[in-house]
């Protein structure tokens, strides 16, 4: 293991610090609402750039622009950024109706002492099939706002619970932009990683109803009122879904998720042609700084390899972090390190990727089990962040509690974190995964 040059990692930490210190000075200082949402990260991205073209001696600025672009045109990157691109035209593409016809309708089916468990459900598909917490969030917390108003639930557990199921789609979905990152960023196949982590998440996921359950037959509720769906609209989520999980490439489900969902769209009325196009422009829009963050990240880290950042770093994991399962702790502390540091798992990710690969490579771990242990502790960590975009959408709505309220009630991120590390320091890697990991690296 070369021991390699800490100084090499010097632009992440100015890009770490100058996000983290002008965050807290405009949320807690200025008390501007969603201050670290109005820290430029493209901007500290490229300050970071700027010192590491800076710290890199010994050729020319051509040859460091050309460094730069070796790492951009990587083939993952690529096929990371058109995905990206299709996710977004598909989430513009169902919108807010789809998402509230799937929760009034299970509402309609159920008593209203399963109000609770809904919004855990409903939460965890919609998130599942639109692949964007902040999305679902944004669509079904005020249904939880209403379904607490009118029953008598804790407002703070219905939101905890909204959190809970939209971070579980977050981390399982085909068309996230973290599963996207993750699988891409350790060159593996969106079906492997969600076989590892279904796993996973499962016992976290049945457990969070069980406490769901607990807590929903000792209120006293009244009655939930429900409001007019059309269930042909939640047809392109199941496609999507059901394409994922069964092994259809990617660019086609989502091909079949936006071609059928403005079919539906059109001929329920929900959209007209031009505002159909105008709401996939705004869902292409919402992906536009994911992806140019992903250029960024990756230009930056082939100037940090090429001066010996990643030798240092995984120098220092070495010795820190010992044996297979120590490596995979590892992987999972440094990419929470990156999403407290950013407050946003999909950078967190991306920032990680290229150190979680050589990670892998050391400690022996599948690239669909590294994608999966990226994906899972990001989002983990992301779900309780008190500044994080998904608790700051959700308080927006739900006026009245804090962070500090939720968070008690975020059942599902904190029982992932327990099943995560019960899978990965308990339940070894299966013999088969670890022979396909060798054929695959031969």
């Amino acid at each position: 293991m070369k021991k390699g040059n800490a100084w090499a990692l010097l632009p992440v930490g100015v890009f770490l610090v100058l996000y983290l210190v002008l965050g807290i000075v405009f949320e807690y200082v200025l008390g501007i609402f969603q201050g670290f949402y109005h820290v430029p990260i493209i901007v500290m991205f490229l300050v970071a750039i700027l010192v590491a073209i800076l710290q890199t001696k010994g050729i020319g600025l051509e040859e460091k622009i050309a460094l730069m672009g070796k790492g951009v045109g990587d083939k993952n990157i690529i096929t990371m950024l058109l995905i990206f691109l299709l996710a977004g035209i598909f989430v513009g593409t169902v919108g807010r109706n789809s998402a509230e016809s799937v929760a009034y309708f299970v509402l309609s089916i159920l008593p209203p002492q399963m109000a609770v468990l809904v919004l855990f459900l409903v939460s965890c598909f919609v998130s599942t099939a639109m692949g964007t917490s902040v999305g679902t969030i944004t669509l079904i917390t005020p249904i939880a706002v209403t379904i607490s108003a009118a029953s008598g639930f804790p407002l703070a557990l219905c939101v905890g619970t909204v959190m809970g199921g939209a971070m579980f789609g977050d981390n399982l979905s085909f068309v996230s932009d973290t599963t996207i990152a993750a699988c891409n960023g350790q060159g593996c196949a969106m079906k492997d990683k969600f076989k590892t982590n279904f796993f996973v998440v499962l016992p976290a996921a049945i457990a969070t109803i069980v406490l769901i359950l607990i807590f929903s037959f000792r209120a006293n509720i009244g009655e939930v009122p429900l409001k007019p769906y059309n269930l042909i609209e939640i047809i392109p989520y199941v496609l999507v879904l059901i394409g994922g999980i069964i092994g259809i490439n990617v660019f086609i489900t989502l091909l079949v998720g936006i071609v059928s969902g403005s079919v539906i769209m059109l001929a329920t009325g929900a959209y007209t042609f031009p505002t159909l196009l105008g709401s996939m422009g705004t869902g292409v829009a919402g992906m536009l700084e994911t992806s140019m963050v992903a250029i960024l990240v990756s230009a930056l880290c082939e100037l940090i390899r090429y001066n010996g950042g990643f030798d240092a770093l995984l120098s220092f994991i070495r010795r820190v972090f010992k044996g297979k399962r120590g490596g995979q702790l590892g992987m999972g502390l440094l990419v929470g390190a990156m999403d407290i540091a950013t407050a946003n798992n999909t950078v967190a990710i991306v920032m990680a990727n290229p150190i979680a690969a050589e990670m892998a490579k050391d400690y022996g771990v599948s690239p669909k089990k590294t994608a999966s242990i990226l994906d899972t502790f990001s989002c983990i960590f992301q779900g309780i962040l008190p500044y994080g975009a998904q608790m700051l959408v959700a308080l927006s709505v739900a006026k009245g509690v804090s962070a500090f309220d939720v968070i008690p009630y975020m059942f599902y991120p904190m029982l992932l974190l327990v099943s995560s590390l019960v899978f990965m320091f308990l339940i070894p890697e299966k013999k088969k995964q670890v022979e396909e990991k060798t054929e695959s690296a031969e």
